[in-house]
């Protein structure tokens, strides 16, 4: 079962050439078998949160939290690891300081 905060890995469709690739993602909820999850990457030069490998990536990455899609449960591969609560909490203050525009 997907919980949020796990990093997993997924396929994905990038929207821009239809391509689909094996990402890692962090998991934001599940709801009726549809996964909202938030994309990582290794190229650091992007704006995100961090994730180091002393957190469990495989190398240095970033949390995209401008990077939000829906995958079918079914195309999760694996279970990477999960984040810490401190790093959950991170990425929950950073999401709802992006949302405050809503209120």
């Amino acid at each position: 079962m997907l919980k949020s905060g796990d990093v997993v890995l997924t396929k994905v469709q990038f929207t821009d050439t239809f391509e689909v690739k094996t990402r890692p993602a962090l998991v934001l909820f599940e709801e009726f078998d549809n996964v909202i999850v938030a994309g990582i990457t290794s190229n650091k030069n992007m704006k995100g949160i961090l994730l180091t490998k002393k957190e469990g990536a495989v190398k240095e990455s970033v949390i995209k939290l401008n990077y939000i899609f829906t995958v079918s449960k079914m195309m999760i591969e694996k279970n990477l690891f999960s984040l810490s609560v401190k790093k959950k909490k991170e990425v929950f203050e950073s999401f709802v300081g992006k949302l405050k525009g809503l209120k």
